[in-house]
């Protein structure tokens, strides 16, 4: 069996990293193949000589079982709505291909050989956003890339949309020939969801990091405590993520200078011999609660990422094939409520650092709020320019738009195919919707970036000089994109450059 984990899909996906078979592989694919011809040749084998689904209980004539294979793909290749990108559908291939190396699935090496072509050759198959339900898999989604491999439909190469026919004939290469059950093989299964899913965790867990880190640097541009992700309250609390993210924040600013120490009040003879102080003894929930909000974040993402492995190194389709108990096993391991109910709880936690991102830079805006900044981040003359008053609106919009995003589709199965499936998953639903939540989140974290370091832009030269290194990092990178704001002119640009950047640097915390 081939086992892979996050890490390795995202080089195969985002980084392209080419993908090899090795021949202990491909001799279990050709044993498991071998056995389900020779195993079928006078038994009822769901999707070899029967109808599908519903329509099970029909014999098929010897002489059209090829056919029927085909029949399949080209029905059901009714997709609609948006095309997923390529790394999405890098992800699809590489979950089909691995899940297909389990050698559970009885399908012909052609099948796998074909995947990995396409995948080497950067070929894009044509997915549809909507289509399959979840349950006998991502029928939909997977028969265009099924139907893509049989040398139709459309596909994507050096970002055109072709003919695959075209394309394939370009490139020398032969369209798959269907065997046995190879179609229902490659539709039958939980690869597309578990693909965008894969894939949802890996910019997630970006959008995380550039979280807690902007959160740390708020933290010290308000030259806030560094009591509230200190060891000593968050030791006492016994969750590992609020841990984690507290020790990232020490780790980011560990050589701060302008982070204070509690005591540095007590000594304050001055402050501790008031009636009333002066200096803010607290900051507000979105400032010193953040391993508290960001902890069950990163909790989240480290369980869905363990049921994502597992999917992928997972055999999902129906029926199994044994060759150890020389038996075919009937069944639905095609039921995707597993990915379903993990990205409904990924989309949440996203939703939530949004809503912590979109607090945080009200706070910076507000100058009655942090007490420290002109209004909006000014950087030009008050009340004749506008700061960063203006992108304010967007991201409130889309904080908004992700609250609404993040109820649950898994609780949502509707009965289809004459209630044959009569409760389904909607896992490609939930990972779609998870995808426009992180997309809205890192819209919502552009633009805070660009506030945090209009903030920088507004400390004392004194200030700057004592920042952390990693905070100066981040800023030069932020500036390398654009200028601080002081004259109003259009942002969208600006905005759409700093989102590029946050989506392809996983900072170091």
């Amino acid at each position: 069996m081939n086992q892979i984990n996050l890490s390795d899909l995202e080089k195969y996906a985002l980084e392209f990293k080419p993908f090899t078979l090795n021949k202990e592989l491909i001799a279990s694919v050709n044993a498991s193949f071998d056995f389900l011809k020779d195993f079928s040749s006078d038994k009822i084998i769901y999707g070899i000589n029967t109808g599908f689904g519903p329509m099970a209980q029909f014999k098929i004539d010897e002489d059209k079982l090829n056919q029927l294979q085909y029949n399949l793909i080209r029905s059901h290749s009714t997709g609609t709505g948006n095309i997923l990108d390529e790394e999405y559908v890098r992800a699809v291939l590489i979950a089909r291909i691995n899940n297909f190396l389990q050698a559970n699935s009885g399908i012909s090496l052609g099948v796998i050989e074909k995947l990995v072509e396409f995948l080497n050759e950067r070929i894009s198959p044509e997915i549809y956003e909507h289509g399959g339900v979840g349950a006998s898999g991502d029928l939909v989604q997977l028969a265009h890339l099924a139907l893509n491999l049989i040398g139709e439909g459309f596909v994507t190469i050096d970002g055109e949309r072709k003919p695959t026919a075209e394309v394939l004939k370009a490139k020398g290469i032969s369209p798959l020939d269907v065997k046995l059950r190879d179609g229902l093989g490659l539709m039958n299964g939980t690869s597309c969801m578990t693909g965008i899913g894969a894939v949802n965790l890996i910019y997630a867990y970006r959008l995380l990091n550039w979280s807690i880190a902007s959160s740390s640097i708020i933290n010290e541009v308000v030259e806030a405590f560094d009591d509230s992700f200190s060891q000593g309250l968050n030791g006492v609390k016994h969750h590992p993520g609020q841990q984690k993210v507290a020790a990232d924040m020490r780790s980011f600013l560990s050589d701060s200078d302008l982070i204070r120490k509690r005591e540095e009040l007590f000594k304050d003879s001055e402050e501790m011999g008031r009636s009333e102080f002066k200096k803010k003894i607290q900051e507000y929930y979105s400032i010193r609660c953040v391993p508290q909000i960001l902890g069950p974040v990163l909790e989240t993402l480290n369980y869905a990422k363990s049921v994502i492995e597992n999917e992928l190194n997972s055999t999902n389709d129906n029926p199994i094939v044994s060759v150890e108990e020389q038996n075919v096993f009937h069944g639905g391991n095609f039921h995707g409520d597993y990915i379903s109910l993990e990205m409904d709880k990924v989309k949440i936690v996203v939703t939530r650092l949004t809503m912590l991102a979109e607090r945080q830079l009200n706070f910076l805006l507000n100058a009655k709020l942090n007490d420290k900044f002109p209004a909006f981040l000014n950087l030009g003359k008050l009340g004749f320019n506008f700061g960063i008053q203006g992108l304010q609106f967007t991201a409130t919009s889309t904080t908004a738009e992700n609250q609404t995003l993040s109820n649950p589709m898994y609780v949502h199965s509707i009965p289809n195919n004459n209630d044959n499936q009569d409760i389904v998953s909607m896992g490609t639903n939930s990972a779609v919707l998870t995808k426009k939540v992180i997309e809205n989140g890192y819209q919502v974290m552009a633009i805070h970036m660009m506030a945090v370091c209009q903030a920088i832009d507004l400390l004392e030269q004194s200030q700057l000089e004592r920042l952390s290194s990693k905070t100066k990092k981040i800023y030069d990178m932020i500036r390398g994109i654009m200028p601080a704001i002081t004259d109003d002119v259009p942002q969208s640009e600006n905005i759409k450059r700093i989102i590029a950047i946050l989506r392809s640097t996983n900072i170091s915390l």
